[in-house]
């Protein structure tokens, strides 16, 4: 890791269920992040201004509720409303693979579906935001 980067996970909606979002952000403080968790039903306007607010590099976001499609994309739409374009947004779930595709087309840098190890979410979010940070040095 070029340094350590900051990361907000949050529930965006009325997704009551935590256990997710919590079990990431202990494998990401593990790995070496800075994490911030928000707790649960956070707004997009209120996940925005803690990304403002804490300067993160990323935000996660996890979801069961399925209104990945409305909640994912508003999220960005509040982050590029504070000129925080350049935040990495990721997203996890029970996703399906044709709403997959549909995030990623709105700006959702990868999505993990059930399944996908701690290791591999680590590993995948160190290396794209070193990629970004070396690309804002260049």
């Amino acid at each position: 890791m070029k340094r350590q980067y900051r990361v907000v996970v949050a529930k965006p909606g009325l997704d009551g269920h935590d256990r997710g979002a919590k079990t990431i952000t202990r494998a990401l403080r593990d790995h070496g992040f800075e994490v911030i968790y928000t707790g649960l039903h956070q707004t997009p306007e209120q996940i925005a201004e803690t990304v403002l607010q804490e300067d993160a590099d990323a935000v996660g976001l996890s979801l069961l509720s399925g209104a990945h499609l409305t909640l994912f994309p508003r999220v960005v739409e509040e982050l590029a409303k504070r000129d925080l374009d350049d935040t990495l947004v990721f997203g996890g779930g029970v996703i399906p693979n044709a709403d997959v595709r549909a995030l990623k087309e709105q700006g959702i840098a990868e999505i993990f579906q059930p399944g996908a190890s701690l290791r591999t979410i680590s590993t995948w979010l160190e290396s794209a935001l070193d990629d970004a940070s070396t690309r804002h040095i260049d």
